[in-house]
């Protein structure tokens, strides 16, 4: 089994964990120390890898690449972060970051020669429709494609064979020098089909079990998660079903989101969150704020690879306001949140679980198995041969007596989480008591 398979990530937008400045003025500062406690931490919850980025040097928000080689000043230098993927390793924990493959930023060292030289720049084939009898708010005098109608975001044209051996260089030198484990592939929907399988075949060389994720929101997800192009996508539908399906008291949502990607990507594992940096916080999404422990125990029981967005173990909030996403990416400072271990619900629940998930193998290889369905109740299976681990929530506001049929011929059902009520088990049968808004994961062997 790859590292992946059974990993449990952690998120971290650094430039906003760090409190680093918004533009980038080109003054080196040095979070790495920070960063180091906060990957104590994501241990300590039993996190086992952690997505970090993006890294790249940029203008802004990161996604604007200016130099494919160079950590962001913001954050550090190379030799900072390469220190720091040591660490991580030596924790246990693999690392893998944003590959902004689709777009650069106007300050990228080939547009910014278009600029100069125009129709004479050797790198007009780089970007894709430049018309240069057009223009734009920039008044560059010429027009080009860009990602999602910023022109801060110049598109590549990574069907041109001299940008994808430059995209695959890079991919090396942040192997060979910092040995990352894997390419989270930024806007991955939008890229072009024949370069992520040059991506992949790339990836079966680089490095053993080196992992390519893809960010896709919509679609039939296993046209980018095959044995072709990617290992894994975002799980972005699933991630609308685990807050709408509480918010309406609708099980069937989730229930029938599970099972159609399941069935749409045979076998392979999605990468499942509740939020991330795009999204508002589940804290924020959910009506009843006590729904957050439902959601928690199905983000890390469901068929997938779990991930946590920093910050949300503890439960915080954040919105988006006026467009624009910096509340979702806000300056954290563990010191205040030292009781947490010990006090807060969900942090408790994040680490019990990533515990869970390390001891129990039903949790990563079992086969998902419905159970029980109705509006307000859901039971499943991770089934192996001869055990099972059963998940079973209760979101309405009145206790409930879940009657499920055994997956599995056992001899015992134990209660991991230590939640329900009552537990009785006959006849093959397994009636479990929850609380109002409550669930348990259930290990029958």
């Amino acid at each position: 089994m790859a590292w992946y398979d059974s990993a449990v990530f952690y998120h971290i937008y650094p430039l906003g964990l760090c409190g680093c400045d918004k533009e980038n003025t080109g003054k080196e500062e040095h979070h790495f120390d920070k960063l180091k406690e906060w990957t104590d931490h994501a241990h300590k919850m039993n996190f086992t890898a952690i997505y970090i980025g993006p890294l790249f040097e940029s203008v802004g928000h990161g996604y604007e690449t200016t130099d494919y080689k160079k950590v962001d000043c913001r954050l550090g230098s190379n030799e900072e972060f390469k220190e720091y993927v040591r660490y991580c390793h030596k924790l246990g924990i693999k690392v893998i970051v944003d590959g902004v493959f689709n777009h650069v930023g106007r300050k990228f060292f080939a547009f910014e020669d278009v600029q100069a030289n125009r129709e004479q720049s050797r790198y007009c084939s780089w970007f894709c429709n430049l018309n240069f009898g057009g223009n734009n708010e920039y008044n560059d005098g010429f027009s080009y494609d860009n990602w999602g109608g910023y022109n801060l975001l110049v598109k590549l044209n990574q069907k041109n064979p001299e940008v994808q051996q430059y995209i695959f260089d890079v991919i090396r030198f942040w192997v060979s020098e910092f040995d990352i484990d894997g390419i989270r592939l930024d806007a991955a929907d939008v890229l072009d089909f024949d370069f992520m399988k040059g991506l992949r075949q790339l990836a079966n060389g680089v490095k053993e079990d080196f992992w390519l994720m893809g960010e896709v929101i919509h679609g039939d997800y296993s046209r980018w998660a095959n044995d072709e192009m990617l290992h894994s996508v975002t799980n972005y539908e699933l991630h609308k079903g685990l807050y709408s399906g509480h918010n309406d008291h609708n099980y069937f949502e989730i229930a029938h989101s599970i099972k159609r990607l399941n069935d749409l990507c045979r076998g392979r594992k999605l990468y499942t969150f509740i939020d991330n940096h795009d999204v508002e916080r589940i804290a924020s999404k959910l009506n009843n704020k006590e729904h957050l422990p439902l959601v928690t125990i199905l983000l890390y029981t469901i068929y997938g690879i779990p991930s946590v967005y920093y910050g949300s173990e503890f439960a915080i909030e954040g919105k988006k306001e006026k467009g624009s996403d910096w509340n979702l990416r806000p300056c954290l400072s563990l010191a205040d949140y030292e009781t947490a271990y010990e006090e807060n619900p969900i942090t408790k629940l994040c680490m019990q679980l990533g515990e869970l998930k390390k001891e129990y193998e039903e949790l990563t290889s079992g086969t998902y198995q419905e159970l029980l369905l109705t509006n307000r109740q859901f039971a499943f299976g991770r089934v192996l041969e001869k055990s099972a681990a059963i998940t079973a929530l209760n979101c309405d506001d009145e206790p409930a007596v879940l009657e499920i049929k055994a997956p599995v011929v056992a001899e015992e059902v134990t209660d991991l989480l230590g939640i329900a009520e009552k537990i009785t088990f006959r006849d093959g049968k397994i009636c479990v008591t929850l609380a109002p808004n409550s669930g348990t994961v259930l290990l029958m062997q």
